[in-house]
């Protein structure tokens, strides 16, 4: 029996065998240079791009936003959204109009629980890290039940769980956040390791390899990539979608748990609405990166460099030293001309 996974990819041009036939003409070197330069010009490239003159455009407004200290400083600012639209990339290529708002909400709650749980004793950070992580887990599989199963709209299951996460919140810290963070957690994030580079961004340099390997090299990936392209075709193959949606909505909750875990060592401390400022951006991040909101298409290469171009976008707004109002409109503006341009790349590329 052949794999599932080979019966959803589309089939070659039939009658058309290598060696036979008509040798190359004009337009099939025209097409194979247009794949090259597709291959050269894609979504991916053009966000490292952004994010190389993002940060020349800092370094003429204010001298020394492009220098060594603070080009770390804002890669370790762009982890943390980018940790957490890893999760998002997974939602997003699963198709049918993927989405996950409740990321905001499930990051504020891990770290607070591992802010209650660990109480400052380095002995607890296991115990807290298996708790939110199951916690994480379990929330976003919640979401993934409601989507596969009971046909909500992903907008509307996450947006819902967001309001039930915030409630969770409320009743575990009956509104007083109370706990101590742990000295470990604080030098595994925040502390320089090699070349003055903080711990978090090598955290994520693996995590971000996992990932890639994850989606290109794994029989999970094409699965995923299959359902993403087309759900029909993927189940008529075999593949099992309900249960892709319900783990891939699970481990978004799950990185999502991942990313408060971490964030508390970068802020020490903790507050009611501390992941919120990620829920949207996660998304931005997904779609600035190159992935399709359509599903199917697209990596978490992308999403990286997502990630840094709109921290280094909000950087060079408080650079700026614009007002909250100013800074809100001008990311709006510059954040929706980059989606246009998206657009139009993407439709070039067809």
């Amino acid at each position: 029996m052949s794999d599932p996974v080979e019966q959803a990819r589309p089939s070659p041009q039939l009658g058309i065998m290598p060696g036979h036939g008509p040798g190359p003409g004009p337009e099939s070197f025209m097409r194979t240079a247009k794949n090259r330069n597709l291959r050269i010009v894609n979504p991916v490239s053009i966000a490292f791009a952004i994010v190389i003159v993002l940060f020349a455009v800092g370094e003429v407004l204010s001298p020394g936003f492009a220098s060594y200290s603070q080009i770390l400083n804002v890669l370790r600012i762009s982890s943390f959204l980018g940790l957490v639209a890893a999760g998002q990339t997974l939602v997003v290529l699963s198709g049918g109009e993927g989405i996950d708002l409740s990321v905001g909400a499930v990051v504020t709650l891990s770290a607070i629980m591992t802010f209650r749980i660990v109480m400052g004793s380095d002995a607890r950070i296991p115990l807290a890290l298996a708790e939110i992580l199951a916690a994480g887990f379990a929330l976003g599989a919640v979401n993934g039940l409601g989507i596969a199963l009971l046909r909500i709209p992903p907008l509307v299951m996450t947006l819902g769980m967001t309001g039930v996460v915030h409630g969770i919140i409320l009743v575990y810290t009956q509104g007083q956040p109370k706990g101590e963070s742990a000295p470990f957690l604080k030098a595994l994030v925040s502390d320089p390791w090699i070349f003055n580079i903080p711990g978090v961004l090598f955290i994520w340099l693996a995590f971000t390899v996992a990932m890639v390997i994850l989606l290109r090299k794994t029989s999970f990936g094409a699965r995923l990539y299959a359902v993403g392209s087309n759900r029909v075709a993927a189940r008529l193959s075999g593949i099992n979608v309900p249960g892709m949606l319900i783990l891939v909505y699970g481990l978004s909750g799950l990185i999502a748990a991942l990313t408060g875990f971490l964030l508390l060592g970068y802020t020490n401390f903790v507050f009611l609405n501390l992941g919120d400022s990620y829920q949207l951006p996660s998304v931005a991040a997904v779609v600035v990166g190159g992935t399709t909101l359509a599903g199917g298409s697209g990596g978490y290469m992308g999403t990286v460099a997502g990630a840094i171009v709109l921290t280094v976008l909000q950087s060079i707004l408080v650079t700026l030293r614009l007002g909250e109002a100013g800074r809100q409109i001008t990311y709006g503006i510059v954040l929706f001309a980059l989606l246009s341009a998206y657009g139009r790349q993407r439709r070039l590329r067809q």
